[in-house]
């Protein structure tokens, strides 16, 4: 099933952190087919992401451009905020998608990568959101968070990344209380969705991989994995189908969290 278009009846301007693929892409352009322009933001993605809005202006001229910052580095967030509102001089809503997500066993977890997993997963989402408030606020605009099953029961071996996605949740549920009643908050959590990109694997590797997801997907009430349409969708509804939602976060996973 797929949800109708919202009516927006000016283009909305959305921004999406980490757009350039993935996730992050699928939302651009569902976003885009309803009728919204989108800022495409990227880090290293630099081709995907100028791919991506070439894509978008090719469909509806001046619907799309892209902005680089190294999210980890808070002295980027101004420039990025800047460069976001200057484009159309106003903001509708702010999709905090982009995330850092590698293995920390605790014998092994570095400071470096304590500061590098917080600082891109849950600091630069919080002075982002500092950033574009009064913006928000004058658009009584709304924000997404992309969360995380792992935000509530942790992942093995991935103790800073599940820290860095509760303080996510929390995140969403304090900023919820905070920006009310000009800006709603809320947060989608994804189960699993795509499998890790592989290709430079090992066939060893990969036959590893296959074992673990079909291990997954038997604990899948559903018996299969998500779509990235199912969380562009569900981002759809929160930013403009659901005024009075706020303070949310759906779990986007096929019931696995029911008994993760």
């Amino acid at each position: 099933m797929t949800l109708s278009p919202p009516n927006i009846p000016k283009p909305a301007v959305v921004l999406i952190t980490g757009a350039a693929k993935r996730l992050g892409a699928a939302t651009a352009r569902h976003l885009h087919a309803c009728g919204c322009d989108i800022i495409v933001h990227y880090h290293q993605s630099q081709a995907a992401a100028e791919a991506l809005a070439a894509e978008l202006n090719a469909s509806r001229p001046d619907s799309a451009i892209t902005v680089p910052a190294n999210l980890a580095d808070s002295s980027e967030l101004t420039a990025l905020s800047e460069q976001a509102l200057n484009w159309k001089g106003k903001l509708d809503v702010l999709i905090n998608n982009a995330s850092a997500f590698y293995p920390t066993p605790l014998q092994e977890a570095t400071e470096a990568q304590w500061n590098h997993l917080l600082n891109t997963n849950i600091k630069a989402p919080f002075f982002l959101c500092q950033h574009l408030r009064p913006a928000l606020s004058k658009s009584q605009g709304c924000i997404v968070n992309l969360v995380d099953i792992y935000s509530q029961r942790p992942l093995n071996n991935h103790p800073i990344y599940s820290i860095s996605k509760a303080g996510m949740a929390m995140l969403t549920q304090s900023l919820a209380l905070e920006l009310a009643p000009d800006i709603r908050v809320n947060g989608v959590s994804p189960g699993a969705i795509l499998w890790p990109e592989s290709e430079s694997a090992t066939p060893e590797a990969k036959a590893a991989a296959h074992d673990y997801q079909q291990q997954l997907l038997r604990k899948i009430p559903l018996e299969r994995i998500g779509t990235e349409q199912d969380i562009a969708q569900t981002i759809q509804f929160l930013a403009f189908q659901a005024p009075y939602v706020s303070g949310q976060i759906i779990n986007i996973d096929g019931g696995r969290s029911i008994g993760i």
